[in-house]
């Protein structure tokens, strides 16, 4: 039995494997935290490279200004005059794009009564521009 129990004086040469356990342990707590985030995708249509169709024609301008009054194109119309404005840019056009431009203090309720006709005349390309106050 004397040779089995160690002496006081003879170093430790056993190995602590408590950290190398606990570094394990970390770690896979952060590959199940990781890996359901990286299997999410979201499916973006980016332009790809190549040859470019013709431009089509210049995009029509919708603005509203902090009033909530309407511009087409630079000439102020109705709410009225909207609807068939946006029919006749869908049907006339191969390609419609349309460029909302908002003034910042524009009401909130009059920008999404306004994006909501425009997303019921089936407007595919709509472009929003700037942030800086119209001239009225």
């Amino acid at each position: 039995m004397a040779a089995i129990a160690r002496r006081e004086t003879e170093p430790m040469s056993d190995i602590n494997i408590t950290p190398m356990i606990d570094v394990m342990l970390v770690l896979l707590v952060m590959l199940i935290l990781t890996i359901p985030t990286m299997t999410h995708k979201v499916a973006i249509d980016l332009p790809q490279p190549g040859p470019r169709d013709a431009p089509s024609a210049a995009p029509h301008r919708l603005e509203i200004a902090r009033s909530g009054a309407l511009a087409w194109d630079g000439r102020t119309i109705g709410d009225a005059e909207l609807k068939p404005l946006l029919a006749g840019m869908i049907g006339n056009e191969d390609k419609p794009v349309l460029h909302m431009r908002t003034d910042p203090d524009a009401r909130y309720e009059r920008f999404d009564q306004i994006l909501a006709e425009v997303k019921r005349a089936n407007v595919q390309r709509l472009g929003f521009i700037g942030d800086g106050p119209l001239t009225e």
